[in-house]
């Protein structure tokens, strides 16, 4: 007979792991499933808004103790090398996925949590209950379940997901360095089919993570010949690179990114983090985006389980309104963003503008970024 669960959760990323917190501190029996072992290094810009911070802290998984760097300003370039810096409305604070990751499973196993090292091979909902099949821990049981598997994965072709059949152009590529780079500065840096992010993380090292389209790749013949064909054409990553030493043997890459619209709840599986959307990573803001949906799958179903105030078709209506409001706006500045600095005459002319009105990249910025939830700041 299958072990059955109140919830289990597919995939032990940011959002997974908060939401098994959250739930577990509920005093809900929950199982989460992950195909890694912790700790391990993502494609990821690494940067957290200091948004969520409140919220953390609440779960008792305040990332202070990893003395994260400390990050206030942010400067964009445009290809050509021309800057612009703005305070960094909030702030935010720089760890790697590395640490972040390994810290909040150590939390959610603290609360409670089941973690199993895994891989969902299939799932079915019939009959108000989910049967999620294991390659290693057989067939569970759950009445609900949360999907935090991340950008793409196999399960995604299980449950038939519309976002399937949207092109993917896109390869992203991440490492981890050491040299001289200005404390506090998220730096963006255009070039030609991309853009780079660069911040410090804990231990002073710096993350560089970039991502390009596939057009701009395909002509160069390896990463090392397309970083020093294209993105030194930018003299400020060209200087970065330069007098930065590289920690990994290699840098990471992950392919077949796309950005269009998912759905929140598909095959009445709630989903989050990047399983339910992914904003641009000029925006910079994902890692706090998919802690912030975790917390309102975790709100719901902690109202759904002990104070009986849904069915499930009202609690899938709840989360999918709840997340349009909390994120789809930022998802279509994210993309009109995109659109504007990856068009060399339109970034130019974007650049121009905020020179004149430097007011409006801090407005900008917040339309990408939420709000410390009120509920949690006291």
């Amino acid at each position: 007979m299958a072990e059955r669960n109140n919830i289990v959760i597919i995939g032990g990323g940011l959002a997974g792991l908060t939401s098994a917190i959250h739930l577990c501190r509920a005093g809900l029996q929950v199982t989460l499933i992950e195909k890694h072992t912790y700790p391990g290094h993502k494609v990821c810009g690494e940067y957290i808004s200091n948004e969520v911070l409140p919220y953390l802290r609440w779960l008792g998984a305040d990332p202070a103790i990893l003395e994260p760097a400390q990050l206030s300003r942010v400067v964009l370039s445009v290809a050509g090398g021309r800057t612009i810096t703005s305070p960094l409305p909030l702030g935010g604070f720089g760890v790697s996925r590395y640490t972040l990751d390994h810290f909040l499973m150590q939390h959610a196993a603290a609360a409670g949590c089941r973690i199993l090292q895994d891989t969902v091979t299939d799932i079915r909902f019939s009959g108000n209950e989910f049967a999620i099949t294991t390659a290693r821990h057989g067939m569970l049981q759950a009445e609900m379940t949360i999907g935090a598997y991340g950008k793409r994965a196999a399960l995604d072709t299980r449950l038939q997901r519309g976002f399937l059949q949207q092109r993917s152009p896109w390869l992203a590529v991440k490492g981890h360095y050491e040299g001289d780079f200005p404390e506090q500065l998220v730096a963006l840096h255009n070039f030609s089919g991309g853009y780079c992010g660069v911040s410090r993380i804990e231990n002073k090292k710096v993350n560089i993570c970039y991502l390009v389209s596939y057009d701009s790749f395909r002509r160069s013949k390896n990463l090392q010949a397309h970083r020093e064909e294209v993105l030194y054409r930018n003299p400020h990553l060209r200087r970065i690179f330069e007098n930065c030493r590289p920690l990994f043997p290699q840098p990471m890459t992950i392919s077949q990114i796309a950005f269009g619209p998912k759905q929140p709840v598909d095959a009445d599986v709630l989903m989050t983090g990047d399983t339910a959307g992914m904003i641009h990573p000029l925006c910079g803001n994902g890692m706090a985006m998919a802690i912030d949906s975790a917390r309102i799958a975790a709100e719901l179903l902690t109202a759904y389980f002990k104070e009986h105030k849904y069915n499930r078709q009202q609690l899938e209506t709840a989360y999918t309104a709840a997340w349009n409001k909390a994120f789809k706006s930022r998802m279509q500045m994210g993309s009109l963003l995109n659109g504007l600095f990856l068009k060399e005459k339109l970034s130019a002319a974007t650049m121009r503008a905020l020179t004149v009105f430097p007011a409006l990249l801090p407005a900008i910025i917040r339309r990408t970024h939420g709000k410390a939830a009120n509920t949690y700041t006291s």
